[in-house]
């Protein structure tokens, strides 16, 4: 049995929805007979997306919208014609970029990656909540996390700071529902592992052959109906490379970090990457 807030007839909103993850998702629950929001700023991406979701489920109820999850009005127009469309039970905030910047690098680097992957989780999320609660059904939002967030492994320090913020923004939202109106509208945070989408294989097109490391979009979007169905809060995905097993070793390293008072990211220092080696063995090869 599905979550309660996927249900047929119901409106489910994606943005960031013509490829990848955003697309896996709208194509999963368009299964469930779900109405479906597409919300994208590539208008070819939308209308191929458009037209392979009709194809294939030609029945079903389906609105796109070309917009930036950073404009304010294309936001609120998002809001209006999704609330039109019918009772919205999901919203999946899962536009983001990966391009970011580094601790010391300029501000308009970092603002740009903050605008899309953070900020406008936080306005849409405000935008629908009260919708939500004016509702008398079941309702859902998920936010798209990242490992990224939770063990902000070095090298793009903006785009783990946006994820981080992601995940204590969700885990806030999901305890303030709970006390507030209980089960009825759940938030919940997808982490995706490694994905085969255009994210992480810039140039990809339908014909491009999926490596063997990483899921598949489906597989993610499969995990993400289960886990809500399972009433999970942290739905994480593996991947082809990296076991569930390993995944908690690592975050379990990470938060050690503080408790034993290492160096920052001791994961990735010199004087510990043995002691981590050390730390997985029994699993790494399994």
């Amino acid at each position: 049995m599905n979550h309660p807030a996927i249900r047929k007839g119901a409106v489910a909103i994606i943005t960031g929805a013509a490829v990848g993850i955003g697309y896996a998702i709208a194509r999963r629950v368009a299964r469930e007979g779900m109405n479906i929001v597409l919300f994208d700023r590539d208008a070819v991406a939308l209308d191929v997306a458009t037209h392979a979701l009709l194809n294939e489920f030609p029945d079903m109820k389906l609105l796109a919208i070309e917009g930036d999850v950073t404009c304010e009005s294309d936001r609120h127009q998002l809001y209006e014609k999704s609330c039109e469309f019918g009772e919205v039970s999901l919203l999946v905030n899962n536009a983001a970029i990966i391009k970011g910047a580094g601790p010391w690098d300029g501000i308009s680097k970092w603002r740009t990656l903050m605008d899309i992957n953070f900020w406008s989780v936080l306005t849409l999320q405000q935008l629908f909540v009260e919708t939500m609660f004016s509702q008398s059904g079941a309702a859902a939002i998920v936010n798209l996390g990242s490992k990224e967030g939770i063990t902000t492994r070095p090298g793009n320090a903006a785009y783990a700071l946006s994820k981080a913020a992601v995940k204590v923004l969700t885990e806030q939202l999901a305890h303030e529902l709970r006390e507030k109106v209980g089960d009825r509208i759940s938030a919940h945070l997808l982490i995706p592992g490694y994905t085969f989408t255009p994210m992480n294989f810039p140039g990809m097109t339908r014909d491009t052959q999926k490596p063997h490391s990483p899921w598949t979009a489906d597989q993610v979007a499969d995990r993400l109906v289960k886990g809500m169905a399972e009433g999970d809060f942290y739905i994480f995905c593996e991947d082809n490379e990296a076991s569930w097993e390993l995944d908690q070793r690592r975050m379990q390293w990470a938060a050690d970090d503080m408790i034993q008072n290492r160096p920052a990211l001791s994961r990735w220092h010199d004087g510990y990457s043995d002691k981590f080696a050390d730390y997985i063995a029994d699993i790494a090869d399994k």
